[in-house]
């Protein structure tokens, strides 16, 4: 089995790097570590609670102004200084089996944390490296984190409508499942890319474009482009772009859902009770 990690625009759900690594015997932070390289400058990562090390946070802050942003689990720590409610900085310590690993590592580091709660839920913190309060306010970096659900908008993308809901590949050999895991990848690129340029052609976010749609008008016109002329091609991909505008989606509403388990759907019938038998 392989694990996939990936590193998402939210804002796009443009791909800007992909790791495939093994499934069994290897962390999912060990597969995501090779990616903070291709973490460009000047950015801001957001991250599942799952990626909360100080070797891995401190190694994408460590260079070209490079920031994070993560849910915090129950940690200790010391009040280093307060900004406003439920604002403030404070260290904490790196525990000895990652300074074992990385002797290089600082033996406390600092970040940043926010205590808030929306009405209807449980109290949350966040952990982040942009320390300068009135730089970053507060309510902009929570409005921030809760961005971070476009990155599982993109899987359902990939699994549910590229995919079909077909959870295995057809590949059997380990070099022909890493080819076909990064064609996958590589179309769905090239899908996401052909919406950007429509949204920047109508200035809007490229989330207003159904992808659902615009796949299905991509791959009409493959199959088109396999036998057309090549002269025609520019007129065809024009023709795509009009009609994909078409599919543009009135502005994103904002909308909280709390979390939840869903229930699997039982497929056998259920026995039942004839209303007429029941006393």
């Amino acid at each position: 089995m392989a694990r996939i990690v990936v590193l998402m625009a939210l804002r796009s759900h443009l791909l800007a790097a992909a790791h495939v690594g093994r499934y069994e015997g290897i962390h999912e932070l060990e597969c995501a570590k090779p990616l903070r390289d291709s973490i460009p400058a000047s950015s801001l990562t957001v991250l599942d609670r799952g990626y909360f090390s100080a070797a891995f946070l401190l190694g994408i802050e460590s260079k070209g102004d490079r920031h994070w942003l993560i849910r915090s689990k129950k940690i200790k720590y010391t009040v280093i200084e307060k900004f406003g409610r439920g604002d403030e900085l404070i260290e904490m310590q790196v525990s000895p089996t990652a300074l074992a690993k990385d002797p290089s590592l600082p033996k406390t580091w600092l970040a940043r944390r926010i205590r808030y709660q929306i009405p209807g839920f449980r109290e949350q913190f966040l952990l982040t490296s942009l320390h300068d309060p009135k730089r970053f306010p507060a309510r902009e970096i929570v409005a921030l984190y809760h961005e971070r659900w476009e990155l599982e908008q993109g899987y359902d993308e990939i699994k549910t409508e590229m995919l079909e809901r077909e959870e295995a590949i057809r590949s059997k050999t380990p070099d022909s499942v890493l080819q076909e895991l990064w064609g996958i990848l590589l179309v769905f690129n090239l899908v996401r890319l052909e919406m950007q340029s429509i949204a920047n052609e109508e200035k809007i976010e490229p989330t207003r474009i159904s992808f659902v749609e615009a796949l299905r008008l991509i791959r009409n016109e493959w199959d088109w482009l396999s036998v057309t002329s090549p002269g025609a091609i520019p007129k065809r991909l024009a023709t795509l772009r009009r009609n994909v505008k078409r599919y543009i989606l009135p502005p994103r509403r904002k909308r909280s859902y709390p979390r939840f388990t869903k229930l699997k759907i039982n497929r056998h019938n259920w026995k039942k009770t004839d209303p007429a038998n029941v006393k």
